[in-house]
Protein backbone atom coordinates (compact mmCIF):
# COMPACT_ATOMS: atom_id res chain seq x y z
CA UNK A 1 0.00 0.00 0.00
CA UNK A 2 0.81 3.40 -0.70
CA UNK A 3 0.30 7.20 1.02
CA UNK A 4 -1.11 9.68 -0.33
CA UNK A 5 -2.07 13.02 0.48
CA UNK A 6 -5.23 14.34 -0.60
CA UNK A 7 -7.10 18.17 -0.66
CA UNK A 8 -10.68 17.10 -1.49
CA UNK A 9 -14.22 19.00 -0.36
CA UNK A 10 -16.42 16.94 2.04
CA UNK A 11 -20.45 16.46 1.60
CA UNK A 12 -21.04 19.50 3.64
CA UNK A 13 -18.59 21.25 1.28
CA UNK A 14 -15.90 21.61 3.59
CA UNK A 15 -12.06 21.77 2.44
CA UNK A 16 -9.60 18.89 3.82
CA UNK A 17 -6.70 17.75 3.50
CA UNK A 18 -5.57 14.49 5.01
CA UNK A 19 -3.61 11.12 3.89
CA UNK A 20 -5.10 7.91 2.43
CA UNK A 21 -3.34 4.73 1.92
CA UNK A 22 -4.14 2.68 -1.48
CA UNK A 23 -2.57 0.65 -3.80
CA UNK A 24 -2.69 3.37 -6.40
CA UNK A 25 -3.30 6.88 -7.24
CA UNK A 26 -6.51 5.78 -8.72
CA UNK A 27 -7.53 3.28 -6.13
CA UNK A 28 -7.20 6.62 -3.55
CA UNK A 29 -9.37 9.00 -6.15
CA UNK A 30 -11.93 5.80 -5.95
CA UNK A 31 -12.03 5.57 -2.28
CA UNK A 32 -12.66 9.32 -2.29
CA UNK A 33 -15.29 9.14 -4.00
CA UNK A 34 -17.42 6.21 -2.39
CA UNK A 35 -16.91 8.62 0.90
CA UNK A 36 -19.22 11.30 -1.29
CA UNK A 37 -15.84 13.14 -1.81
CA UNK A 38 -15.46 15.58 -4.44
CA UNK A 39 -11.16 15.21 -5.24
CA UNK A 40 -9.74 18.11 -6.12
CA UNK A 41 -5.88 16.75 -5.62
CA UNK A 42 -3.92 13.47 -5.15
CA UNK A 43 -0.82 13.28 -4.27
CA UNK A 44 1.71 10.32 -3.53
CA UNK A 45 3.59 10.95 -0.06
CA UNK A 46 7.61 10.62 -0.45
CA UNK A 47 7.94 7.17 0.20
CA UNK A 48 10.59 5.16 3.08
CA UNK A 49 13.21 4.87 0.28
CA UNK A 50 13.16 8.52 -0.97
CA UNK A 51 16.02 10.55 -0.39
CA UNK A 52 16.27 11.87 2.95
CA UNK A 53 19.68 11.83 3.79
CA UNK A 54 21.72 14.25 2.31
CA UNK A 55 23.50 17.61 2.74
CA UNK A 56 21.04 19.86 4.26
CA UNK A 57 22.44 23.27 5.85
CA UNK A 58 21.98 25.45 8.91
CA UNK A 59 20.75 28.10 6.78
CA UNK A 60 18.22 25.68 4.99
CA UNK A 61 16.81 24.48 8.69
CA UNK A 62 16.76 27.87 9.91
CA UNK A 63 14.77 29.79 7.14
CA UNK A 64 12.95 26.54 7.35
CA UNK A 65 12.28 27.23 11.35
CA UNK A 66 11.75 30.85 10.40
CA UNK A 67 8.64 30.29 7.82
CA UNK A 68 7.04 27.70 10.50
CA UNK A 69 6.90 29.79 13.77
CA UNK A 70 5.55 32.88 11.12
CA UNK A 71 2.94 30.06 9.69
CA UNK A 72 2.06 28.81 13.11
CA UNK A 73 1.74 32.54 14.26
CA UNK A 74 -0.66 33.73 11.75
CA UNK A 75 -2.77 30.88 12.38
CA UNK A 76 -2.60 28.26 10.19
CA UNK A 77 -2.93 24.20 10.79
CA UNK A 78 0.41 22.63 11.43
CA UNK A 79 -0.27 20.27 9.12
CA UNK A 80 -1.09 22.73 6.18
CA UNK A 81 2.00 25.28 7.01
CA UNK A 82 4.31 21.76 6.79
CA UNK A 83 2.55 21.16 3.20
CA UNK A 84 3.67 24.39 2.19
CA UNK A 85 6.83 24.22 3.49
CA UNK A 86 7.37 20.88 1.83
CA UNK A 87 7.01 22.52 -1.81
CA UNK A 88 8.62 25.65 -1.25
CA UNK A 89 11.80 24.43 0.08
CA UNK A 90 14.96 24.75 -2.66
CA UNK A 91 16.39 21.88 -0.94
CA UNK A 92 15.36 18.74 -2.11
CA UNK A 93 16.55 16.61 0.49
CA UNK A 94 14.70 18.63 2.85
CA UNK A 95 11.62 18.84 0.80
CA UNK A 96 11.54 14.55 1.20
CA UNK A 97 12.29 14.69 4.76
CA UNK A 98 9.35 17.90 5.61
CA UNK A 99 6.77 15.36 3.32
CA UNK A 100 7.36 12.59 5.68
CA UNK A 101 6.89 14.41 8.81
CA UNK A 102 3.91 15.80 6.97
CA UNK A 103 2.73 12.18 6.41
CA UNK A 104 3.70 11.15 10.33
CA UNK A 105 1.67 14.39 12.03
CA UNK A 106 -1.48 13.24 9.74
CA UNK A 107 -0.80 10.01 11.14
CA UNK A 108 -1.23 11.28 14.40
CA UNK A 109 2.52 11.68 15.88
CA UNK A 110 3.61 14.91 17.63
CA UNK A 111 5.93 17.02 15.29
CA UNK A 112 8.83 16.42 17.59
CA UNK A 113 8.31 12.43 17.57
CA UNK A 114 7.77 13.13 13.55
CA UNK A 115 11.02 15.47 13.46
CA UNK A 116 13.21 12.90 15.65
CA UNK A 117 12.73 10.43 12.54
CA UNK A 118 15.10 12.52 10.88
CA UNK A 119 17.97 13.03 13.12
CA UNK A 120 20.35 14.31 10.01
CA UNK A 121 18.11 17.70 9.70
CA UNK A 122 17.03 18.19 13.35
CA UNK A 123 19.68 17.71 16.27
CA UNK A 124 18.37 16.43 19.74
CA UNK A 125 18.40 19.80 20.53
CA UNK A 126 15.68 20.86 18.31
CA UNK A 127 13.46 18.22 18.66
CA UNK A 128 13.02 18.67 22.51
CA UNK A 129 12.78 22.42 21.81
CA UNK A 130 9.87 21.39 19.43
CA UNK A 131 8.15 18.82 22.04
CA UNK A 132 8.51 21.61 24.95
CA UNK A 133 6.84 24.12 22.75
CA UNK A 134 4.02 21.98 21.82
CA UNK A 135 3.52 20.60 25.91
CA UNK A 136 2.96 24.62 26.66
CA UNK A 137 1.37 26.04 23.42
CA UNK A 138 4.61 28.19 22.62
CA UNK A 139 5.44 26.42 19.14
CA UNK A 140 5.83 29.32 17.50
CA UNK A 141 8.02 31.24 20.16
CA UNK A 142 10.04 28.64 21.06
CA UNK A 143 10.74 28.02 16.70
CA UNK A 144 11.65 32.00 16.53
CA UNK A 145 13.73 31.47 19.51
CA UNK A 146 14.97 28.26 17.81
CA UNK A 147 16.16 29.98 14.58
CA UNK A 148 17.79 33.02 16.32
CA UNK A 149 19.77 30.13 18.47
CA UNK A 150 21.17 28.44 15.48
CA UNK A 151 22.12 31.77 13.63
CA UNK A 152 24.19 32.69 16.31
CA UNK A 153 25.80 29.54 17.04
CA UNK A 154 26.19 28.89 13.14
CA UNK A 155 28.14 32.36 13.21
CA UNK A 156 30.25 31.48 16.01
CA UNK A 157 31.46 28.08 14.08
CA UNK A 158 31.94 30.25 11.07
CA UNK A 159 34.40 32.79 12.55
CA UNK A 160 36.67 29.67 14.15
CA UNK A 161 36.16 28.27 11.07
CA UNK A 162 37.60 30.84 9.17
CA UNK A 163 40.60 31.70 11.12
CA UNK A 164 42.29 28.85 9.87
CA UNK A 165 41.44 28.97 6.62
CA UNK A 166 44.05 31.71 6.06
CA UNK A 167 46.79 29.91 7.52
CA UNK A 168 45.51 26.51 6.16
CA UNK A 169 45.57 28.27 2.56
CA UNK A 170 49.47 29.70 3.37
CA UNK A 171 50.76 26.88 4.62
CA UNK A 172 49.43 24.63 1.41
CA UNK A 173 50.73 27.05 -1.17
CA UNK A 174 54.50 27.14 0.40
CA UNK A 175 54.06 23.29 0.44
CA UNK A 176 53.60 22.87 -2.48
CA UNK A 177 56.60 25.38 -3.41
CA UNK A 178 58.86 24.32 -1.40
CA UNK A 179 57.57 21.05 -3.44
CA UNK A 180 58.09 22.19 -6.68
CA UNK A 181 61.93 23.96 -5.76
CA UNK A 182 63.08 20.39 -4.07
CA UNK A 183 61.71 18.27 -7.66
CA UNK A 184 62.61 20.62 -10.47
CA UNK A 185 64.75 23.17 -8.96
CA UNK A 186 67.22 21.77 -7.07
CA UNK A 187 68.12 18.54 -9.18
CA UNK A 188 69.23 21.33 -12.15
CA UNK A 189 71.82 23.45 -9.60
CA UNK A 190 73.28 19.44 -8.58
CA UNK A 191 73.84 19.03 -12.12
CA UNK A 192 75.91 21.99 -12.50
CA UNK A 193 77.43 21.48 -9.01
CA UNK A 194 78.73 18.02 -10.34
CA UNK A 195 79.96 19.47 -13.74
CA UNK A 196 82.15 21.70 -11.64
CA UNK A 197 83.37 18.92 -8.94
CA UNK A 198 84.03 22.08 -6.12
CA UNK A 199 83.46 20.69 -2.27
CA UNK A 200 79.85 22.04 -1.38
CA UNK A 201 79.10 23.72 1.94
CA UNK A 202 76.82 21.54 4.46
CA UNK A 203 73.74 23.93 3.99
CA UNK A 204 73.78 22.83 -0.11
CA UNK A 205 74.24 18.95 0.62
CA UNK A 206 71.56 19.34 3.19
CA UNK A 207 69.28 20.51 0.77
CA UNK A 208 70.37 18.57 -2.00
CA UNK A 209 69.88 15.59 0.35
CA UNK A 210 66.11 16.64 0.80
CA UNK A 211 65.16 16.58 -2.89
CA UNK A 212 67.33 13.60 -3.83
CA UNK A 213 64.82 11.60 -0.37
CA UNK A 214 61.28 13.19 -1.69
CA UNK A 215 62.36 12.08 -5.77
CA UNK A 216 63.38 8.72 -4.43
CA UNK A 217 60.60 8.12 -1.09
CA UNK A 218 57.63 10.92 -2.50
CA UNK A 219 55.75 7.31 -1.93
CA UNK A 220 57.12 6.81 1.61
CA UNK A 221 56.12 10.15 2.97
CA UNK A 222 52.28 9.76 1.38
CA UNK A 223 52.21 6.65 2.68
CA UNK A 224 53.32 8.34 6.36
CA UNK A 225 50.99 10.93 6.26
CA UNK A 226 47.78 8.41 5.14
CA UNK A 227 48.56 6.21 7.69
CA UNK A 228 49.18 8.71 10.12
CA UNK A 229 46.21 10.55 9.59
CA UNK A 230 44.00 7.14 10.08
CA UNK A 231 45.80 6.18 13.02
CA UNK A 232 45.08 9.76 14.57
CA UNK A 233 41.53 9.27 13.61
CA UNK A 234 41.32 5.55 15.19
CA UNK A 235 43.20 7.29 18.29
CA UNK A 236 40.80 10.16 18.66
CA UNK A 237 37.67 7.96 17.98
CA UNK A 238 38.60 6.46 21.58
CA UNK A 239 37.00 7.78 24.76
CA UNK A 240 41.27 8.18 26.22
CA UNK A 241 42.06 9.54 22.89
CA UNK A 242 39.49 12.08 22.85
CA UNK A 243 39.86 13.02 25.85
CA UNK A 244 44.06 13.61 25.64
CA UNK A 245 43.58 15.26 22.00
CA UNK A 246 40.82 17.91 23.42
CA UNK A 247 42.70 18.61 26.48
CA UNK A 248 45.51 19.22 24.43
CA UNK A 249 43.78 21.49 22.34
CA UNK A 250 42.23 23.63 25.36
CA UNK A 251 46.15 23.89 26.63
CA UNK A 252 47.44 25.07 23.44
CA UNK A 253 48.62 28.74 23.15
CA UNK A 254 46.44 31.17 21.86
CA UNK A 255 44.22 28.55 19.78
CA UNK A 256 43.19 26.91 22.99
CA UNK A 257 42.15 30.38 24.11
CA UNK A 258 39.86 30.73 21.04
CA UNK A 259 38.57 26.99 21.48
CA UNK A 260 37.92 27.58 25.31
CA UNK A 261 35.61 30.43 24.63
CA UNK A 262 34.00 29.89 21.60
CA UNK A 263 33.08 26.45 24.20
CA UNK A 264 31.67 28.38 26.88
CA UNK A 265 29.97 30.85 24.31
CA UNK A 266 27.80 27.54 22.84
CA UNK A 267 27.76 26.01 26.31
CA UNK A 268 25.61 29.25 28.24
CA UNK A 269 23.65 30.00 24.76
CA UNK A 270 22.87 26.26 24.20
CA UNK A 271 21.60 25.31 27.98
CA UNK A 272 19.86 29.22 28.44
CA UNK A 273 17.71 28.37 25.25
CA UNK A 274 16.24 24.99 26.28
CA UNK A 275 16.08 26.26 29.83
CA UNK A 276 14.12 29.05 28.99
CA UNK A 277 11.98 27.03 26.64
CA UNK A 278 10.41 24.61 29.03
CA UNK A 279 13.06 21.76 28.95
CA UNK A 280 14.39 20.45 32.07
CA UNK A 281 17.85 21.53 33.25
CA UNK A 282 18.67 17.83 33.78
CA UNK A 283 17.44 17.05 30.31
CA UNK A 284 18.91 20.22 29.32
CA UNK A 285 22.43 19.68 30.54
CA UNK A 286 22.50 15.89 28.69
CA UNK A 287 21.88 17.26 25.36
CA UNK A 288 24.19 20.53 26.13
CA UNK A 289 27.04 18.12 26.85
CA UNK A 290 26.36 15.99 23.51
CA UNK A 291 26.42 19.11 21.62
CA UNK A 292 29.42 20.91 23.54
CA UNK A 293 32.44 20.19 20.82
CA UNK A 294 35.10 19.22 23.22
CA UNK A 295 35.24 15.91 25.49
CA UNK A 296 36.63 18.03 28.26
CA UNK A 297 33.98 20.59 28.40
CA UNK A 298 31.41 17.51 28.09
CA UNK A 299 32.63 15.85 31.14
CA UNK A 300 32.31 19.01 33.10
CA UNK A 301 28.55 19.62 31.92
CA UNK A 302 27.67 15.72 32.82
CA UNK A 303 29.53 16.35 36.02
CA UNK A 304 27.12 19.24 37.24
CA UNK A 305 24.17 17.23 35.99
CA UNK A 306 25.52 14.34 38.13
CA UNK A 307 25.50 17.40 41.00
CA UNK A 308 21.96 18.93 40.15
CA UNK A 309 20.52 15.36 40.37
CA UNK A 310 22.28 14.94 43.68
CA UNK A 311 20.40 18.28 45.11
CA UNK A 312 24.03 20.24 44.07
CA UNK A 313 24.46 23.00 42.46
CA UNK A 314 25.58 23.54 38.89
CA UNK A 315 28.14 26.15 39.61
CA UNK A 316 30.59 23.68 41.99
CA UNK A 317 31.78 21.20 39.33
CA UNK A 318 31.68 23.33 36.29
CA UNK A 319 34.20 25.24 39.06
CA UNK A 320 36.17 21.41 39.51
CA UNK A 321 36.43 20.77 35.58
CA UNK A 322 39.17 23.78 35.81
CA UNK A 323 37.64 24.66 32.03
CA UNK A 324 35.18 27.53 32.89
CA UNK A 325 36.87 30.87 33.70
CA UNK A 326 35.69 32.21 37.21
CA UNK A 327 33.63 35.09 36.04
CA UNK A 328 31.21 32.42 34.26
CA UNK A 329 31.24 29.80 37.25
CA UNK A 330 30.47 33.56 39.26
CA UNK A 331 27.61 34.12 37.24
CA UNK A 332 25.89 31.02 37.03
CA UNK A 333 25.79 30.70 40.83
CA UNK A 334 24.05 34.16 40.37
CA UNK A 335 21.43 32.69 38.07
CA UNK A 336 20.97 29.56 40.33
CA UNK A 337 20.09 31.59 43.66
CA UNK A 338 18.02 34.58 41.87
CA UNK A 339 16.22 31.86 39.74
CA UNK A 340 17.26 33.80 36.57
CA UNK A 341 19.56 31.43 35.52
CA UNK A 342 18.74 31.40 31.62
CA UNK A 343 19.09 35.03 31.18
CA UNK A 344 22.33 34.91 33.33
CA UNK A 345 23.50 31.99 30.71
CA UNK A 346 22.15 34.30 27.43
CA UNK A 347 24.50 37.28 28.91
CA UNK A 348 27.46 35.31 29.31
CA UNK A 349 27.18 33.85 25.61
CA UNK A 350 26.52 37.33 24.25
CA UNK A 351 29.69 38.40 26.04
CA UNK A 352 31.48 35.57 24.84
CA UNK A 353 30.68 35.76 21.22
CA UNK A 354 32.54 38.83 21.44
CA UNK A 355 35.06 37.54 23.32
CA UNK A 356 35.87 35.28 20.33
CA UNK A 357 36.06 37.37 17.91
CA UNK A 358 38.31 39.42 19.46
CA UNK A 359 40.54 35.95 19.75
CA UNK A 360 39.85 34.92 16.51
CA UNK A 361 41.58 38.57 15.47
CA UNK A 362 44.59 37.86 18.12
CA UNK A 363 45.23 34.38 16.55
CA UNK A 364 45.32 36.01 13.22
CA UNK A 365 47.77 38.62 14.28
CA UNK A 366 50.06 36.51 15.99
CA UNK A 367 49.59 33.52 12.79
CA UNK A 368 50.66 36.35 9.77
CA UNK A 369 53.82 37.40 11.09
CA UNK A 370 54.47 33.51 12.04
CA UNK A 371 53.95 32.42 8.81
CA UNK A 372 56.08 35.18 6.90
CA UNK A 373 59.02 33.99 9.08
CA UNK A 374 58.03 30.51 8.41
CA UNK A 375 58.52 31.09 4.94
CA UNK A 376 61.11 33.04 4.54
CA UNK A 377 63.69 30.92 6.65
CA UNK A 378 62.58 27.64 4.90
CA UNK A 379 62.07 28.73 0.81
CA UNK A 380 65.07 31.52 1.58
CA UNK A 381 67.34 28.82 2.95
CA UNK A 382 66.62 26.82 0.15
CA UNK A 383 67.60 30.03 -1.99
CA UNK A 384 70.87 30.76 -0.42
CA UNK A 385 71.96 27.31 0.00
CA UNK A 386 71.66 27.14 -3.69
CA UNK A 387 73.76 30.09 -4.03
CA UNK A 388 76.38 29.73 -1.81
CA UNK A 389 78.57 26.99 -4.27
CA UNK A 390 78.16 29.89 -6.93
CA UNK A 391 79.92 32.13 -5.04
CA UNK A 392 82.77 29.94 -3.84
CA UNK A 393 82.83 29.39 -8.16
CA UNK A 394 83.10 33.14 -8.80
CA UNK A 395 85.65 33.35 -5.97
CA UNK A 396 87.81 29.99 -7.43
CA UNK A 397 87.63 32.23 -10.98
CA UNK A 398 88.66 35.26 -9.62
Amino acid sequence: MTAFTYTARTPQGDLKSATIEASSKDDAVAQLKKLRMNVVKVEEVAKSGSKTKGSISMRDIVIFTRQFSTMINSGLPLVQALDILSKQSENPVLQNVTRQVVFDVESGHTVADALAKHPNAFTELYVNMVAAGEAGGILDTILMRLATFMEKNDALVRKVKGAMIYPGVIMGVAGAAITVLLLFVIPTFESMFAAVGLALPLPTRIVIGMSKFLQGYWWLLIAVGFFGFRGFKSYYATSNGQLAIDRLLLKAPVLGDVLRKSAVSRFTRTLGTLISSGVSILDGLEITAKTAGNRVVSDAILASRTSIAGGDTISAPLAKSQVFPPMVISMIAVGEQTGGLDEMLSKIADFYDEEVDAAVGGLLSLLEPMMIVFLGVVVGGMVVAMYLPIFDMINAVQ
